[in-house]
C-alpha cells in the first residue's frame, strides 16, 4: 500500500512526534508499504490537499494531530486514516467531557473543576481555587497531552504559577484531586465492538511522578508488563480501558492511563487516541508482551484501518 505518515506538527509534543514518525515510517517500509512521510505544519495544507494514498498513518501528537482536526480534512478529503475519527478524538483531548462521560458509566475519576483563563482573571481564578481544593491537587491544562503544563501543587503558594503555567497551553485550566497511588496503563486495540485490552503496564517513574522526561528521556522510568497486580484489579482495569475506548468512540487503538490508590481503587486519568509510539513509549512494550513486534503492532493498526475504509 502507499501510506502517508504524518508526524512533527506545531504542538508542545513535537519532538515526540519526531520520535513517533520515524518508528512508524520505518516499520512500515519494513512491512513493504510505500511511505511518504510529511512533517505536519498548518501553513503547508497543500501537502495534505494533494495526497494522493491508500491510507494516513497519524503520528501526530497533541494538537492539531490528537483534537480531531486532522481528522475532520481527512473526512472531508475523503481518505483513510489510522485511529479514531474527529468526535473520539475531540472528547478524549478535551479531559473535563470525557471525565463526565466515564462517571456517568461507573468510571471512578478525580474530583475536577475547569477555569477559563483570561488576561485579567488570573488572581479571581487563584482565589477560587483556594476555596475549591485544599493541597495536594493538580492544576493542568485541560486540552495538552505529555503532561505538558501541569503542576502538583502541595502548598496554595504555587497556585499563582501553576495557573499561569496551564494557561500557556489553553485557554481552560483542569484543576483536580491528586491521588496518590500506582500509576498504571492499558492498551486497547481492535476494530469498534471487538476491542480487547492488552497486558496493564506499571509504569515507576525515576522522578516524584511521570513527567515529560519520565515518559521520553532513556531510562526516565521503569515499566513493569504484565503489571503486578491482584487478577481482579487487572480485570478490572482491562474492562473499564475497553469501555472508555468506546464510551468515546474510538477506534483502532488507544491507550488509557490510570492510578490504583492504596484503597484498591482504579482510577481513570485519560484516554489517549495517538499514544507515543518512540522507541520508549508504552503501547509497543504491552504488544511485545502477547507477542507483537512492533512491525507487526503498526501492521495490525493497517489491517484494523483498511477493513474500517
Amino acid at each position: 500500500m502507499k501510506i502517508a505518515v504524518l508526524y512533527g506538527g506545531t504542538s508542545g509534543e513535537r519532538e515526540v512526534s519526531l520520535s513517533t514518525g520515524k518508528g512508524i515510517i520505518n516499520a512500515l517500509k519494513k512491512n513493504g508499504h510505500e511511505v511518504v512521510d510529511i512533517d505536519f505544519h498548518p501553513d503547508r495544507l497543500n501537502e495534505i490537499l494533494e495526497l494522493d494514498v491508500d491510507l494516513v498513518f497519524i503520528g501526530l501528537h497533541g494538537r492539531f494531530g490528537e483534537d480531531g482536526k486532522i481528522q475532520g480534512l481527512l473526512d472531508m478529503l475523503g481518505i483513510p486514516y489510522v485511529g479514531s475519527g474527529v468526535l473520539a478524538s475531540a472528547l478524549a483531548m478535551d479531559k473535563a467531557k470525557s471525565k463526565q462521560i466515564f462517571s456517568q458509566y461507573g468510571i471512578a475519576t478525580a474530583r475536577s473543576k475547569t477555569y477559563r483563563v483570561e488576561n485579567d482573571n488570573l488572581r479571581a481564578i487563584e482565589e477560587a481555587i483556594k476555596q475549591d481544593f485544599k493541597p495536594p491537587f493538580v492544576i493542568k491544562p485541560n486540552q495538552e497531552g505529555s503532561t505538558l503544563g501541569l503542576t502538583i501543587v502541595k502548598d496554595t503558594t504555587e497556585i499563582e504559577e501553576g495557573v499561569k503555567k496551564a494557561g500557556e497551553s489553553d485557554d481552560t485550566i483542569l484543576v483536580e484531586d491528586y491521588i496518590a497511588g500506582r500509576e498504571v496503563t492499558v492498551p486497547v486495540v481492535g476494530k469498534q465492538g471487538a476491542e480487547k485490552a492488552l497486558p496493564v503496564i506499571e509504569i515507576i517513574p525515576k522522578s516524584d511522578y511521570y513527567d515529560f522526561d519520565s515518559k521520553y528521556k532513556p531510562g526516565g522510568s521503569e515499566h513493569i508488563v504484565p503489571a503486578q497486580l491482584p487478577e481482579e484489579m487487572t480485570e478490572k482495569l482491562q474492562k473499564h480501558s475497553v469501555l472508555a475506548h468506546q464510551l468515546l468512540g474510538c477506534d483502532v487503538y488507544s491507550r488509557v492511563d490510570f492510578i490504583v490508590t492504596d484503597e484498591d481503587e482504579a482510577i481513570i486519568l485519560e484516554v489517549n487516541t495517538l499514544p507515543g509510539m518512540t522507541p520508549t513509549s508504552l503501547f509497543p512494550d504491552s504488544a511485545k508482551k502477547i507477542g507483537w513486534s512492533y512491525e507487526e503492532m503498526v501492521e495490525k493498526f493497517v489491517e484494523l484501518s483498511v477493513v474500517k475504509g
